[in-house]
């Protein structure tokens, strides 16, 4: 089974812009999708058309994560960044999010939809970000845990 660890950017609203750019720097694929996709935000159509999600991955393994933050939530550059977890196991998922969340924070529930996937949010006892999540397969409705 895989893990990957990889850093995951915040931007107000220019993220599909500069994950464009960081594909002119690094090439590989590159996958955005907007909040409008997953029927969420808070502003009406400005904020539909920000992304909700994005990921850049390389030829040579490379991997950069990035979304939009929402109208709503406070956006300060600077602390603009996360650490993102994406496994293919929900056993070895939850036991990351058990240590990493212990004396800790929980600031989105780890929890499953069926837009998401299992999906959850901590700030661990030193102050960094930590989004963690089974790895998905497919899109929209099809999408299924790569390993349950």
């Amino acid at each position: 089974m895989r893990t990957i660890l990889s850093p995951y950017l915040s931007f107000r609203d220019n993220a599909a812009e500069a994950m464009r750019f960081y594909q002119s720097v690094f090439g590989g694929n590159l996958t955005l999708k907007s909040f409008e996709i997953f029927h969420s935000g808070n502003d009406g159509l400005l904020e539909q058309s920000k992304t909700i999600h994005s990921v850049l991955v390389t030829d040579s393994g490379l991997v950069l994560m990035a979304s939009d933050t929402p109208s709503a939530m406070e956006y300060v550059p600077g602390t603009n960044h996360s650490i993102s977890l994406s496994c293919e196991c929900n056993r070895e998922l939850r036991t990351y999010w058990r240590k990493l969340s212990k004396s800790g924070r929980v600031v989105v529930p780890l929890a499953t939809s069926p837009d998401t996937g299992t999906f959850g949010t901590c700030i661990d006892r030193f102050g960094i970000v930590w989004l963690l999540g089974i790895q998905m397969t497919g899109h929209g409705a099809d999408q299924t845990p790569a390993n349950p």
